[in-house]
């Protein structure tokens, strides 16, 4: 992996990452795909159409289904979904604080049940490099422990502790995997990812221990799990300066266009969220001049589409009136465009604020956006 910075202002960085996949240009979004699709009838093909540049998937929910043996037999998860782009897979880490129900964490991994027909399923730092080098991903994140970040301290110490021997164990299982010969992915990169809630002080100190692991990058998780934006910041800006500059960091499952471009003005590079795909699938959709619910009835005779000047599909060919109708009458179309539109708005976003660093202006492109959006917004 290279990565190079070519432009900066502040702490916002624009630079180039080289992966076996391809390039990527950060500051970049990458589209949610959980099960190697993204819900809203969204193929790759759209994806490309929209410059996407790289796609997320999951480890927990492709080991379950269809299986990550079966995806190897495949080809792998490029080849699997006809994607030519970077994929970074989680590690399955998330589940640990999302399926708190079905799940018991010990020192050795952790014990599921599914989700889906409740079999047992273990997984630890081994399992889960196994299953992203069957699923040959670009990207392989480190497996840890997602604490909620309002966790009591003395919980947290463990819960980072934990997660730092974990990420020992990832490191020498995908240095062993890649140089196996059946691996199909031999450069796969790895991502360790700084945990400790809200406390400020495990938070700097775990990012100073992992940073001394020499990965190819490295997130920022545990954060948008219930605490408020502001002690999200507040740590982003406490936490960056002990990342290394010059490799990728990372911002888990954040955000909102407000929450990205915070978190860009602090030095962060790659952002993931399901927010674009999850509200364009209710009829909430994105816009400069702040987000609109096509379900309102204002928008039964309006003719409009969903932003003037908009390049996606459904801007270029479809009027809010008739998305509503398609939505109100529970047409897959409705939510395909809306999905699909949201997805153009945050690539273009993400764009835009990469030139806008480029040229020295991000300052002022984050100010003109965020009054853009969020003084004349529509409430939902």
């Amino acid at each position: 992996m290279v990565y190079k910075v070519i432009a900066k202002q502040g702490n916002a960085k624009s630079a180039h990452m080289k992966t076996v996949h391809g390039e990527v240009e950060t500051p970049v979004f990458m589209n949610v795909g959980t099960v190697a699709a993204i819900k809203g009838a969204v193929s790759t093909e759209d994806l490309r159409d929209i410059k996407t540049q790289v796609q997320l998937s999951n480890t927990y929910h492709l080991h379950v289904r269809p299986g990550d043996e079966i995806v190897k037999k495949l080809g792998g998860l490029h080849r699997f979904m006809n994607w030519d782009r970077p994929i970074l897979t989680d590690s399955g880490g998330f589940q640990v604080f999302s399926l708190a129900g079905l799940r018991k964490i010990k020192e050795e991994g952790v014990y599921f049940n599914s989700h889906i027909d409740g079999r047992k399923i273990f997984m630890g730092p081994e399992e889960s490099m196994q299953i992203q080098s069957n699923l040959a991903s670009t990207i392989a994140m480190a497996f840890d422990e997602c604490p909620g970040a309002l966790s009591e301290r003395e919980y947290i110490e463990q819960s980072v502790q934990r997660t730092s021997r974990w990420l020992v164990r990832c490191k020498d299982k995908i240095d062993c995997l890649n140089k196996l010969e059946n691996t199909i992915n031999k450069n796969q990169l790895l991502f360790g990812i700084n945990q400790g809630g809200i406390f400020e002080d495990i938070r700097i100190r775990h990012a100073k221990e992992i940073s001394q692991m020499n990965l190819d990058g490295y997130a920022i998780g545990g954060l948008a799990v219930g605490e408020s934006h502001e002690e999200m910041y507040n740590i982003l800006d406490a936490v960056v300066p002990y990342l290394p500059y010059d490799k990728p960091t990372y911002l888990m499952g954040v955000g909102t266009p407000a929450n990205i471009l915070e978190a860009v003005e602090r030095g962060i590079d790659f952002f993931d969220c399901v927010y674009p795909s999850r509200n364009g699938r209710h009829g909430h959709v994105y816009t400069d001049s702040g987000k609109l619910n096509l379900f309102n009835k204002k928008y039964e005779l309006d003719e409009a589409p969903i932003e003037d000047g908009c390049g996606c599909m459904a801007c270029r060919a479809h009027s809010r009136a008739y998305i509503r109708h398609l939505l109100k009458a529970g047409e897959m179309l409705g939510m395909r465009l809306c999905v699909l539109h949201n997805l153009y708005f945050y690539n273009k976003m993400m764009s835009e604020i990469r030139d806008a660093i480029r040229y020295g202006d991000f300052k002022e492109y984050k100010r003109v956006k965020l009054k853009s959006m969020y003084d004349r917004q529509d409430k939902i």
